[in-house]
C-alpha cells in the first residue's frame, strides 16, 4: 500500500515559511533565544503544534532571530 503522507524534518537558523498545503506541523525551539513562529514567540525550549484538522494549512511563518528550529511537517 503506498502511503501519500511526505514527511519532512529540518533544522534551521534563518527565516522562511512553510507553503500553503501541508497537513501536519511542528516546530520546536532547540536555540537559546526567541524565535517567532505565524508571529507569535517561541521561547528556547517551547514547542508549538498544528495538528491534522482534515484539511490543509495555509502557509505560516518562521523567524529565528539567532535562534534554531526545528521542523517537521507532512504534506
Amino acid at each position: 500500500m503506498n502511503t501519500q503522507a511526505n514527511p519532512t524534518e529540518f533544522e534551521t537558523d534563518g527565516q522562511g515559511q512553510l507553503d500553503a498545503g501541508f497537513l501536519f506541523a511542528s516546530f520546536k525551539n532547540t536555540g537559546t533565544t526567541d524565535a517567532i513562529v505565524n508571529g507569535t514567540i517561541l521561547s528556547s525550549g517551547e514547542a508549538k503544534g498544528y495538528p491534522f484538522v482534515g484539511k490543509v494549512y495555509e502557509s505560516i511563518s518562521y523567524d529565528c532571530q539567532e535562534s534554531t528550529l526545528r521542523i517537521l511537517h507532512i504534506l
